[in-house]
């Protein structure tokens, strides 16, 4: 099928033959045309796949289609949990609506709201929004969702994860009850499928692939490996493999400094992005990386989710994730609109249960390198080890935030 096939109107074609789009992905496929039916949808599909595409182009086409009165008002809500992810839909939504008159913005926190809301007194049609800053600019009265057309919670099973039901519920809430709702997810756990009950009205669902699958397109490697040699063996499936751009994650944003420094002490081009890094260092760092400026990027999933690279070829979790779905998330990143990925685990003793539970969950075996120069010889911790273990770090912890913070005030000028 092409998209020329999909009813769509001749300004969005132009746009999605400029981009080089010319099929469209199987969600894109099912979901635009109920879209455009002005249907409710709920939508399951693994990242990469093209979800952000299968709710943009209809609800530009179902804005631009209507009579545009002379005040512009906010038609469309889209709300995702992260900042890059917003970034990410944002820049679609203008390359998809180039040819259209609809005008749009993002917001998102963690930076000065003032270029925020001159986009907004000016008028938009559709807005891109993270929970936490929409709801503060709804509370300074900046934003109406009184005429709300087409709502759109992406990612909802990440919005869960990190905490954010509350704020949805309270967006919901002020949502007019008569509208379009589209809920579109990764995976599908009971509480999303609850979640999906109170937003939905008689939707059309959508399952492209299985919930909780991995594509098809990534190679999964796991090596069974010590804490110890974790870093050397980094650097030895980077250089053996001659991997020139790879996304590295860790479970924590400690972690994801300390590997970065370690890797930049071995001549490797790293950045890191974690949430506690600003809007314009991670931004910078994405780009760099985007450009092949550095060679890896070493990222905490909460900054990951978003995170949109053609061709990426690479992921590598140095710490597997102690929830399962989190590493269907992770290694999506690669693998994208069905080119090729490899991801690849490495696995330390105390990680072997998250490996199974992983396994487990994605239906089959992840594929064990058996010839690794840093095979895994330890025993699990005893719980006064872990307990040993846990004390350290945090020591450690307080000890580089403390220097951190005591760098921080040398060079903040005296009053």
């Amino acid at each position: 099928m092409k998209f020329s096939e999909l009813a769509l109107i001749n300004p969005i074609l132009r746009a999605l033959e400029e981009k080089g789009y010319t099929e469209p992905t199987e969600i894109q496929e099912q979901a635009i045309p109920l879209v455009l039916e002005k249907q409710d949808v709920l939508g399951c599909a693994q990242t990469g796949t093209g979800k952000t595409a299968a709710f943009a182009i209809p609800t530009i086409q179902l804005i631009q289609q209507q009579q545009m009165s002379q005040r512009i008002k906010i038609e469309a809500l889209i709300v995702t949990p992260t900042r890059e992810l917003a970034i990410q839909i944002d820049e679609n939504i203008r390359d998809y609506s180039k040819h259209t008159k609809i005008k749009h913005t993002v917001i998102f926190g963690g930076v000065k709201q003032g270029s925020q809301v001159e986009k907004l007194k000016r008028g938009i049609h559709i807005l891109v929004a993270t929970p936490g800053r929409l709801l503060d600019l709804i509370n300074q009265r900046f934003i109406s969702l009184n005429d709300i057309k087409i709502f759109v919670l992406d990612e909802a099973d990440r919005m869960l994860d990190m905490g954010f039901i509350h704020d949805v519920k309270k967006i919901i809430k002020l949502l007019p009850s008569k509208r379009q709702s589209l809920f579109f997810s990764a995976t599908m756990p009971q509480n999303i499928i609850d979640l999906s009950k109170t937003i939905l009205n008689n939707p059309k669902k959508i399952e492209v692939t299985p919930a909780s699958s991995t594509a098809e397109t990534i190679k999964q490697f796991a090596y069974l490996t010590n804490r110890s040699s974790k870093i050397s063996l980094l650097k030895y499936i980077i250089e053996t493999e001659k991997i020139e751009e790879v996304l590295v994650f860790t479970r924590t944003k400690y972690g994801a400094d300390k590997l970065c420094k370690k890797l930049q002490k071995n001549d490797f081009r790293a950045a890191a992005i974690h949430g506690n890094k600003s809007q314009n260092q991670r931004q910078k760092a994405l780009k760099q990386f985007k450009k092949g400026d550095l060679q890896i990027l070493v990222a905490t999933d909460i900054a990951a989710r978003g995170i949109d690279i053609d061709k990426l070829k690479y992921v590598i979790n140095f710490e597997i994730p102690n929830q399962p779905e989190t590493y269907v998330h992770r290694i999506g990143r690669s693998g994208r609109a069905g080119e090729l990925g490899t991801a690849i685990s490495l696995c330390e003793p105390e990680e072997n249960i998250y490996l199974r539970d992983i396994q487990k969950l994605i239906g089959h075996k992840i594929k064990e390198v058996k010839d690794s120069p840093f095979p895994q010889t330890d025993k699990p911790m005893t719980a006064e080890q872990k307990k040993q273990q846990n004390k350290e770090k945090q020591r450690r912890k307080q000890e580089y935030f403390s220097k951190k913070k005591s760098r921080k005030q040398k060079r903040t000028p005296q009053q």
